[in-house]
């Protein structure tokens, strides 16, 4: 097909290793929110996620970077994937380590001309083909040496999203990318004033963390801007390339020596702000449908009401009973029954051994009930 051979050079590294601390207590660092399926599709959020962008760039062509406990879970759920296309990180050093190490194995194998691209395991895209075409643009603007972000339509005016400021059009100078802008800045989470001026401006879109880049042109930025990293990452980027026989002990010793002193910082951060100030990121406008699947909040808005008050149930709809109660969120996990009496804007998730009650306009604030009990020590329940 045309769009396998236009991506020849293009492959995918889905970072998988966040906890959903928002939507603690269904998500857990046992079992992140990325390994269920809030929205009762049939497939987890790391499934569908995989389908999506294998449909894409091919099967052999996408890798999962994710946590050594969640190994044995990823590799079950995703049986096709090749156990060396799963890299495992024995402890979380944000996206910015992740994709560099995935993209410096890739570049390893397939050389530096390598089109990369890193897409959250947690999101959920609507509109196929508008998201395929999105991202070929993407490669287009990569290969031209551009980080490469896709920008989502904002909706609404979020508080929850970083925003990027879209600049002028690179349509002349890269005629396979139409849609391509460079990107004038990168801005963070607004307050709901500032939200709403950006939105009334049009020119600007939410930041969805999707990035797209050769392969050599991140490991240089990354040598340039932080060295230490860099040099980290190529020890254990080495290592994978070790013969067979050798290459599980030689990447242990490698993770165990280098891993552990890496600065833990996202890539927005480290990458994509910083070289946006010298007009080396460009955007491809995403007029596809997506969310980020982030708290309670962002799940209910996906799913169907309940019943005729706006209830939304994550789960079985028959555990949930509702008296005088609207707009609430509810996910009956535990087995019991959940009844609701004159309540209203909650989230009740009920699970065997945690029971969470806030109001919904505080959803964002779970990740702090999560901070406090790993204060209090409470480590079973997290």
């Amino acid at each position: 097909m045309g769009e396998t051979n236009d991506l020849h050079d293009f492959h995918v590294i889905i970072p998988a290793g966040g906890t959903g601390t928002r939507l603690w207590p269904l998500s857990r660092v046992a079992r992140p929110k990325f390994l269920f399926d809030p929205l009762g599709q049939g497939s987890t959020l790391l499934q569908s996620t995989f389908d999506r962008l294998a449909a894409i760039a091919g099967k052999d062509h996408v890798v999962v970077s994710t946590g050594w406990r969640y190994i044995q879970q990823v590799r079950e759920q995703l049986p096709e994937l090749g156990a060396e296309n799963i890299f495992a990180e024995p402890v979380p050093r944000d996206s910015t380590a992740a994709i560099a190490l995935a993209t410096a194995v890739l570049a390893r194998r397939h050389g530096g001309q390598t089109i990369v691209g890193s897409f959250a395991a947690d999101h959920v895209i609507r509109g196929a083909e508008a998201f395929a075409e999105s991202v070929r643009q993407a490669v287009a603007t990569a290969r031209a040496g551009y980080v490469t972000t896709i920008g989502i339509a904002a909706s609404r005016p979020s508080t929850a999203f970083g925003y990027i400021h879209q600049g002028p059009s690179l349509a002349a100078r890269i005629p396979q990318a139409p849609s391509a802008r460079e990107v004038e800045r990168f801005v963070e989470k607004p307050d709901a004033s500032t939200a709403q001026a950006y939105l009334s401006t049009g020119e600007y879109r939410w930041n969805a963390g999707m990035f797209v880049m050769r392969a050599d042109v991140l490991l240089g930025h990354l040598q340039a801007g932080n060295p230490a990293m860099f040099e980290a990452i190529s020890h254990i980027a080495d290592a994978y390339m070790a013969p067979p026989e050798t290459r599980d002990e030689a990447v242990d010793e490698a993770m165990a020596r280098y891993w552990p002193s890496i600065e833990k910082i996202a890539f927005d951060y480290a990458v994509a702000e910083p070289l946006s100030m010298s007009g080396g990121v460009a955007m491809i406008p995403g007029d596809f449908g997506w969310d980020d699947i982030g708290d309670f909040n962002s799940v209910a808005a996906l799913l169907p009401s309940a019943n005729e008050r706006n209830v939304k149930v994550i789960g079985d709809a028959d555990q949930v009973v509702c008296l005088d109660s609207a707009g609430d969120v509810v996910a009956p996990a535990s087995g019991r029954t959940i009844v609701l009496l004159g309540v209203n804007d909650m989230v009740v998730a009920d699970t065997p051994d945690a029971l969470l009650v806030a109001p919904r306009a505080r959803s964002q604030e779970i990740k702090s009930v999560v901070s406090q009990l790993q204060d209090e020590g409470r480590d079973a329940i997290l």
